[in-house]
């Protein structure tokens, strides 16, 4: 089969093919629609390297969530939908990044004289979610992909279709400055990113 293109009768078949893990039906896919779905991204963000970066994110989540693609439904509408809601995932992260540093920058000299250990870890660990989220998304997809989901380099080499090397690279800065973060907060700020994060889930 031409890996450049294919009849629209044969989608149904190739998308079965990608449910059970076929590469090459990736491929076919991502060289199907990847130009149409990057020029609706980058009518709703402003860097086309963010919306390059985001193009790869749409179709990572393609591949992990394979097995769930329904043949006999509209591919396309499923493929955009994908596209959109991680749009709004990038800017809804990027607004919330910037009331919190806005908030922070405004009660930088609050300061708590006690915090319960078990409290202390708990905002730790929403402190690291944000604090990922901060990445470029190029950089943010490896780190989880590799630090959280454990797939090691050749699975998100051949997934990306990047080498091993720039995976190494995004890794390495990535925790670089996520250790850089941790050596400038303490506990009491912890608690106010705690705070933001939920007067979001409120709203």
């Amino acid at each position: 089969m031409d890996t450049q293109k294919y009849d629209y009768a044969e989608e149904e078949a190739v998308l079965i093919s990608l449910r059970s893990g076929c590469k090459q039906a990736f491929q076919l896919i991502y060289k199907k629609y990847s130009g149409r779905i990057y020029l609706n991204i980058r009518k709703m963000v402003k860097s086309e390297q963010d919306a390059a970066e985001l193009l790869q994110e749409v179709f990572i989540k393609v591949w992990d969530k394979r097995e769930l693609i329904d043949p006999d439904q509209s591919f396309r509408s499923y493929l955009f939908q994908i596209a959109k809601y991680t749009v709004y995932n990038f800017i809804r992260r990027n607004n919330i990044e910037k009331q919190v540093q806005a908030y922070l920058s405004l009660h930088s000299t609050v300061l708590y004289s006690h915090v319960e250990e078990q409290l202390y870890e708990k905002q730790y660990q929403q402190w690291l979610l944000v604090t990922i989220d901060q990445l470029p998304p190029q950089r943010r997809l490896i780190y989880k992909l590799c630090k959280i989901e454990g797939k090691t380099y050749a699975e998100v080499s051949n997934l990306l279709n990047i080498s091993t090397s720039t995976i190494n690279d995004h890794i390495v800065k990535a925790t670089k400055y996520i250790k850089e973060k941790h050596g400038i907060l303490d506990k009491s700020t912890w608690l106010l990113v705690s705070f933001i994060l939920l007067q979001q889930q409120s709203c």
